[in-house]
């Protein structure tokens, strides 16, 4: 196995615990690198209907008052943790 995929897996490993820590059991996860965008999805299909947008560049999309993905703008330029 080459040294980039161990890293893959030790990265997605790191982030088990935080994911089974929320309250959605089904994340489904795009990047558009070219507009440096990650769209996180809690339900496929959504069909948001509202949404917020947050301080840092998060957008909040809703269906019916519930939290149906995120989608964070600049994603490239968020701090990765130190490790």
């Amino acid at each position: 196995m080459a040294a980039a995929e161990i890293d893959s897996i030790d990265k997605i490993s790191a982030l088990v615990p935080h994911l089974l820590g929320i309250p959605q059991k089904k994340i489904w996860v795009d990047y558009d690198e070219m507009a440096d965008v990650l769209y996180v999805n809690f339900k496929k299909p959504s069909h948001a209907d509202d949404s917020d947008i947050t301080d840092d560049d998060v957008i909040i999309r809703y269906e019916k008052g519930q939290v149906v993905g995120m989608t964070f703008l600049n994603a490239s330029k968020r701090q990765r943790p130190q490790g």
